[in-house]
This record gives structure tokens, C-alpha cells and sequence, in this order.
């Protein structure tokens, strides 16, 4: 009988599963991501003024803790300094989390600790972009010194 146990060797259950788990949120976790970006978002739309003045604030993306006890938001500002708006979202984070609260208290039994980070990644696009116009400007100007 031990010979035959030592021919089986374990292999782990649900392998695929356990991959998927490390590189994706479960699907409660995009659900839960996305009714708080839409329920926050709404929350801005009628008194972000009030918290971040005359910046264009953005929700780009929010992730949630697979334990659903925290949720990330990731912010895109224009038209204002990000570290003061970052800054005012902190400082108004339990007002903010009160607010969610009051949405989604049929959804969810608890609501996430909310945590801010600035979406860096619009700023990375434009100056791509501009690299990438200073390059073709470059490009036009050695043509025509190759044609005179």
C-alpha cells in the first residue's frame, strides 16, 4: 500500500482558480468596486465643489480588498493642484465614507475604509503625446534639410 500512495503525488486543487485569484479581484470584489465608483461618483457630481473647489476631479478606477474592507479610489485632477485636492479628500474622508454609507447601506453591510491615490496615468498620456509631436516636428525639419 505505500508503494502505491508514493506513485500519486498531490497536486493542488483548482489551480487555474488559484491563479486567476492573484492576477485578477474576484467577482464580488469588481461588483462591490463598481457600485462604490458609481454611488462616489454621484456623490461628487452634487458636492465635490464643496471638497476640491474648481478642480475637474475624475474617478478612473477603485479597487476593493478581497476582505471588501478597504477601497482605493484612484483619482485623475485638472485644473488644480493634485497634492491640495488629494490632500482635501483626506481630510474629508469619514464625511465622505458616512455619505457612501448612506447609498450603498442595502448592499453592503459595511463600508469599506476609504483610501485616495492620484491616477497618474492621464499625465503620462500627454506627455507621450507631446514627445511624440517634438519628434515628428524633428522628423519634418531634417526632410527639408535633406531636400535643399
Amino acid at each position: 500500500m505505500g508503494e502505491v500512495a508514493s506513485h500519486f503525488l498531490p497536486v493542488p486543487l483548482h489551480r487555474s482558480k488559484q491563479c486567476n485569484r492573484d492576477n485578477m479581484d474576484s467577482r464580488r470584489q469588481q461588483k462591490v468596486a463598481s457600485l462604490i465608483k458609481e454611488e462616489f461618483s454621484n456623490i461628487l457630481i452634487r458636492e465635490g465643489r464643496n471638497i476640491y473647489g474648481k478642480a475637474f476631479v475624475t474617478v478612473t478606477n477603485v479597487k476593493v480588498t478581497p476582505d471588501l474592507g478597504s477601497a482605493r479610489f484612484s483619482l485623475s485632477v485638472f485644473n488644480g493642484d493634485k497634492h491640495e485636492v488629494l490632500a482635501a479628500f483626506n481630510d474629508k474622508r469619514s464625511e465622505l465614507k458616512r455619505k457612501l454609507g448612506e447609498k450603498i447601506r442595502f448592499n453592503l453591510r459595511i463600508v469599506p475604509e476609504l483610501e485616495f491615490y492620484l491616477d497618474e496615468s492621464l499625465d503620462d498620456v500627454f506627455h507621450m503625446e507631446e514627445l511624440l509631436r517634438k519628434i515628428k516636428e524633428q522628423d519634418k525639419e531634417i526632410k527639408r534639410d535633406d531636400t535643399q
